[in-house]
């Protein structure tokens, strides 16, 4: 029977993007990738820690413990120096729980409304947590840094969250421009993973 990996979410972009990802790690590796919709799992887990990485290993073990399942979580987030680091770890909740993401981008250009461009720096952060059976030491974490700047209008229409405003000098352009592999080769979520590359072998190969 193929093992599977449950992917801690229910965000289905996210989901294609961990799938993609994951799939180039290694032609080795042999399992399924699943969501949590897919398993029908139905808790919520609460994000009450104060860091990525607390957030993301909250998720893994409770979804790992709801699901028998080996699985990944992820906290990632918009880090914006002008914001005081803010969103931070409420980038998924910016503004409150009510909004979409257009609305949260929209928010966040306005707060950032009267901040020049040079002072627009930013970075996307994601602590990729894996829990479950066979995992060594029953918990592998690894994190994934980006830098980039916030522009002053959504530029393209790939991507979700706050692509389209993340801006990356070297490339000179928004992840929300890039195709799917030119942003998995330079991601944050990109980084975190092929740094958990031995861990996926030691759990998948074939």
């Amino acid at each position: 029977m193929v093992k599977k990996l449950l992917i801690a979410t229910r965000n289905s972009g996210k989901i294609r993007e961990f799938s993609r990802m994951l799939s180039q790690l290694s032609t080795d590796l042999v399992f399924d990738v699943v969501g949590l919709d897919d398993l029908r799992i139905d808790i919520e887990v609460d994000e009450t820690g104060s860091t990525f990485e607390e957030n993301a290993i909250l998720k893994a073990q409770q979804y790992a413990d709801a699901s028998g399942e080996v699985t990944l979580a992820d906290d990632s987030g918009l880090v914006v120096d002008a914001l005081n680091g803010g969103p931070g770890v409420l980038s998924a909740r910016y503004g409150g729980d009510g909004l979409n993401d257009e609305e949260r981008v929209n928010l966040l250009l306005e707060n950032m409304r009267d901040v020049p461009g040079w002072q627009r720096t930013a970075r996307f952060v994601a602590v990729i947590a894996l829990v479950g059976s066979g995992v060594p030491g029953g918990l592998v974490t690894s994190e994934g840094v980006i830098e980039g700047a916030i522009t002053h209008e959504p530029i393209g229409q790939d991507g979700f969250g706050y692509d389209p405003v993340f801006w990356i000098p070297r490339c000179t352009k928004t992840t929300a421009q890039m195709l799917a592999a030119e942003k998995d080769a330079i991601s944050h979520r990109g980084i975190a993973l092929r740094r958990m590359t031995s861990t996926f072998q030691v759990l998948f190969s074939r």
